[in-house]
């Protein structure tokens, strides 16, 4: 007779979204297990039946985190008419979210790339994974943009693409630190006029 999967005694969603914010402003390695217990409201008998490990526990927040806070991203990316405008209306939207105090500065996804986690191979691939997925927007928009002729038909989508991913991640790191909004926003300008958007 086989037996009966552990019934889950708490509220999973409440308890998955305080780990991802956990994991998001503390990151992977330096969030322990206690932490998370007392953060989730629940016991070590419910997270190891449930979980199994923090590994597993951090990759489900990966996921929680790419089901909300990307994809909420992506629709302010995806939403506008047209891609110039779909770009600047994605910066805009992160910055917003940047202005609140309870928003972590750092990206978990960005956050992720790191050697903690890239140097797990399940980690690694899937944060791999998520990013290209994320590029993979970019890339999808700006090139239908250029076959609709809203940019040159020489224009660079990949690398144009892979640029933006990579400022986005400088921005995560120094906006709270370095610069003001102002100054990003100055810069986020300078870069897109400079790629042609």
């Amino acid at each position: 007779m086989e037996s009966m999967p552990a019934r889950i005694e708490f509220d999973y969603d409440r308890a998955i979204d305080r780990a991802t914010q956990l994991f998001w402003k503390k990151g992977y390695s330096r969030t322990s297990l206690r932490e998370l217990l007392r953060t989730m409201g629940i016991g070590e008998g419910s997270f190891y039946n449930t979980f199994r490990s923090k590994k597993h526990l951090f990759r489900e927040c990966l996921k929680h985190y790419d089901d909300t806070v990307s994809q909420r991203r992506l629709a302010a990316l995806l939403g506008p008419a047209t891609a110039k405008e779909g770009i600047r209306v994605f910066f805009t939207a992160l910055l917003d979210e940047l202005d609140d105090p309870n928003t972590p500065a750092l990206c978990l996804l960005v956050g992720s790339v790191s050697a903690d986690v890239l140097s797990d191979r399940e980690l690694s691939r899937q944060v791999r994974r998520d990013m290209e997925a994320f590029l993979g927007a970019f890339v999808r928009r700006l090139r239908s943009a250029r076959e609709k002729g809203e940019l040159p038909a020489d224009f660079d989508v990949e690398v144009t693409a892979q640029l933006i991913l990579t400022y986005l991640q400088g921005i995560f790191r120094v906006i709270r630190v370095l610069q003001n909004r102002a100054q990003i926003e100055q810069q986020i300008e300078s870069l897109l006029s400079g790629l042609g958007l």
